[in-house]
């Protein structure tokens, strides 16, 4: 039976090139120039730390971060930019976590989605993946054009596609 998964996956390679180039960029601008910025990448937890002065700079630096995570080929929707950020001393922190994942949320959204399309599919809600299987391959790309037209608060990628 042909099947296919619903993922929302970040390559850690690809990000950590994004955030190298990011790097470089904001060592060269001007308006940065003598000061103490870092970038760090957390790979354990997922998570972006950014450190500098102010937060008109920490806000300059999320878009560098975006418009480079763009050009390598990921989606900014991976960042969960809500936590704010807070002073150390004089300095301004900010935690990015970066989501990987369908949380059970989104999850039900695409079940229900898929559901009223009335498509002859059968959608499973995994761990943190959604498995659509159906007879005929015609119908899983119609459900994968349906849920591109669909906005999500995540990236969703369509991988390991079986017949």
């Amino acid at each position: 039976m042909p099947s296919f998964d619903i993922v929302n996956k970040v390559d850690p390679q690809t990000l950590d090139n994004a955030l190298n180039v990011a790097r470089k960029e904001i060592v060269n601008r001007y308006d940065f120039r003598d000061s103490k910025t870092s970038i760090d990448l957390d790979k354990k937890t997922n998570e972006i730390l950014i450190v500098t002065e102010n937060s008109m700079k920490v806000n300059s630096i999320i878009d560098i971060i975006i418009s480079r995570m763009s050009k390598q080929g990921l989606e900014a929707k991976c960042l969960d930019l809500s936590k704010e950020e807070y002073a150390s001393g004089s300095m301004m922190k900010k935690e990015v976590k970066v989501r990987t994942g369908v949380d059970k949320e989104v999850a039900r959204k695409i079940v229900k989605i898929i559901k009223d399309s009335k498509l002859k599919v059968t959608p499973t809600q995994m761990d943190d993946m959604v498995r659509v299987s159906g007879k005929k391959i015609d119908d899983l790309q119609s459900v994968i054009q349906l849920l591109r037209r669909e906005s999500f608060e995540v990236p969703l990628q369509f991988v390991n596609m079986k017949s």
